[in-house]
């Protein structure tokens, strides 16, 4: 009787560790995919606040009526002049990052019902509930951006942009959902240039192909 209740036990112990491997295992999958497209994605969808304004239109002088161009050739030539000096400009880009890899959200998950069937991702609902630790480590030494913790710069959000340095946006993205081969998947990001005065939103198709995760279509969902 007590080598039958040994081995009971003992079944039990090794059920419950193996589901806690497989949990573990899943994911520093899902973290080592991230790690894979976060890049793409960031240049993708990234917010950049200094060239965000459209170009200055020409004035309207309320006295005649009229359109006034008086000066706008100029104003034209210094705007494009300006942006052209950011883009070229060869100094790290620095860009805030949401410290978690943040759950799915009731908002994400209306959109990832309709959008999962169409890559056959098994819908779970576990992403919910669950946040992961964002690891900025691997990308500390990229030539293009400069990421840091969005928790660094915690008026960033408010607008404040006397603090220094300052992040010209922030990106958040949100646990994936796979397909039940692994081979695809759909996960939610969210870019903003700060403030609260703009956003965009996104769902991102991502594929392995040869053993190499890229992106295969951006879902622009929402604008503010």
């Amino acid at each position: 009787m007590e080598t039958l209740k040994f081995i009971f036990i003992s079944l039990i112990l090794l059920s419950f560790f193996g589901c806690k491997k497989k949990e573990v295992d899943e994911l520093q999958f899902e973290k080592d995919v991230i790690n894979s497209v976060f890049l793409e994605v960031v240049d993708s969808i990234y917010m950049d606040r200094r060239i965000i304004s459209p170009p200055p239109p020409p004035r309207f002088n309320s006295e005649t009526n009229k359109v006034d161009t008086t000066g706008h050739r100029k104003e034209l030539k210094e705007y494009w002049h300006h942006r052209d000096s950011i883009k070229n400009d060869k100094a790290r880009i620095l860009i805030a990052v949401n410290d978690l890899v943040g759950k799915i959200s009731r908002f994400d998950k209306e959109l990832l019902d309709e959008n999962c069937k169409k890559i056959h991702c098994i819908y779970d609902k576990t992403k919910e509930r669950k946040s992961l630790k964002f690891d900025l480590i691997p990308f500390k030494n990229n030539k293009k951006f400069d990421f840091q913790y969005l928790s660094k710069f915690p008026k960033f959000d408010t607008g404040n942009y006397q603090i220094y340095p300052t992040p010209v946006g922030s990106i958040e993205i949100s646990r994936i959902q796979f397909n039940k081969t692994k081979t695809r998947g759909i996960l939610p990001a969210d870019a903003s240039c700060g403030g609260g005065k703009c956003g965009r939103g996104f769902l991102i198709i991502i594929e392995n192909k040869s053993g190499k995760w890229k992106i295969a279509k951006v879902i622009h969902t929402w604008v503010s």
